[in-house]
């Protein structure tokens, strides 16, 4: 079991050089980190020569013969279908940028143990050493065959976009860029509840999307899925419309289905009148600018740790205010997501993760507030027990009736 939460970190008081005092002496994050956050551990025992020559040899080589003989045996007989490869080159970190894959490896880690807690599912992380696109894609081919399924992280735009969808064509197993698609999905889920508390259906709301990288382009892509009634995404020079001729590839892409009204100009000008407004950029909106937008407006500002709207200045003018922190109420969280949809993907040993599947464990997610809905509660908690088993399940079933699944 590859994500067990275990730390078996050292008891040294004492840093690698033996020179001064440590920085775990007086910072809890580095105490909790010494070591590592993560351990390795057998789910068999080997107590004697019986168990050995079962678990290794003979006993292994028998096994080993099957599996070339009928290779789909390697997901029954070995861990491949349940664990997922998290992969990263370190070029986008959490709020902290290109930092590289060795100061990634915390994050990474992390985020493997996430996938342990709330879906029960193994993960390693995977920091590699190259940023090219050609790079990258072989040297995951390479290492497809140990895993049940690929998620992508802290990769950056647009390259991000490119492997994705490279992986997804050179692989049969689920590869899931969760800084795309699991911001789009809790985000899908949380707009969902937040209509039905106000009455509205989701086709009846303009939103605004403040970035146009992987999480906005990707929430852009969900929300036109789901039927919002149109949604412009902008970047730092404005509205991304098809008037403007400095736009990368896929800004060009987006352009083409966004902005059904046409706006043009800054995010300010955007705003005036919109229903929704979804912060995933950084900076800060003008109060005068969220003011402008329709009466009962959403604000999603979810930025870290600073969000382009402060939840004081938001909630003068909103009806239902979400950010992407802790300390708040509404969090929009990826771990609402990811562990859940790998779950059900590896459950029922998908070949890929569709917009059917993620669409699914939007609805799922949104349905765990049920009648407990209100302003300050239209998406549930993280630690919430409900969380995993319905996206888990809803995944799965869409799996089979998108005629993905293998079981």
């Amino acid at each position: 079991m590859a994500a067990e939460i275990v730390n078996p970190r050292s008891d040294s008081n004492t840093d690698q050089d033996g020179g001064a005092e440590p920085l775990d002496s007086f910072d809890p994050a580095f105490a909790l980190h010494r070591g590592g956050k993560m351990a390795v551990q057998a789910t068999v025992p080997v107590r004697d020569k019986d168990d050995l020559s079962l678990a290794y040899t003979p006993g292994v080589a028998r096994v080993c013969t099957a599996i070339a003989e009928q290779p789909e045996l390697v997901n029954d007989y070995t861990w491949k279908s349940s664990v997922v490869a998290v992969v990263t080159d370190g070029t986008a970190v959490l709020g902290l940028g290109d930092i590289g894959p060795q100061a990634s490896l915390p994050v990474m880690e992390g985020k493997a143990i996430l996938f342990k807690q709330f879906g029960g599912v193994d993960a390693v992380p995977i920091a590699l050493d190259c940023t090219g696109v050609d790079e990258i894609v072989e040297t995951v081919v390479r290492l497809a065959p140990s895993f049940g399924g690929v998620n992508l992280e802290d990769i950056s735009a647009p390259r991000c976009f490119e492997i994705e969808r490279r992986l997804q064509e050179a692989l049969d197993i689920p590869v899931f860029h969760d800084d795309q698609h699991g911001t789009a999905v809790v985000t899908l889920a949380a707009l969902r509840n937040a209509a039905r508390l106000s009455r509205r259906e989701i086709g009846q709301l303009r939103a605004v999307i403040s970035g146009a990288g992987a999480a906005g382009v990707a929430i852009a892509k969900m929300l036109i899925e789901a039927g919002i009634g149109d949604v412009a995404v902008t970047d730092r020079k404005g509205v991304v419309s098809a008037e403007r001729e400095d736009l990368t590839p896929v800004k060009r892409e987006l352009a083409g289905f966004t902005n059904k009204a046409g706006i043009t100009g800054s995010l300010e000008d955007a705003l005036a009148g919109a229903d929704v407004f979804i912060g995933v950029s950084g900076g800060t909106v003008p109060e005068e600018a969220v003011a402008s937008m329709a009466k009962g407006a959403f604000v999603f500002a979810m930025a870290n740790p600073n969000p382009e709207v402060h939840p004081d200045v938001a909630h003068k003018y909103a009806a239902v205010v979400a950010t992407g922190r802790s300390d708040f109420p509404n969090q929009i969280n990826n771990v609402l997501a990811f562990p859940g949809i790998f779950a059900g993907a590896l459950q029922v040993r998908a070949t890929r993760i569709t917009e059917g599947m993620k669409i699914a464990a939007a609805e799922a997610l949104a349905a765990v507030v049920g009648d407990d809905l209100a302003a300050d509660y239209v998406i549930p908690s993280p630690f919430d027990e409900r969380v995993a088993p319905a996206v888990t399940a809803a995944v799965a079933a869409a799996a089979r009736a998108e005629g993905v699944a293998r079981r």
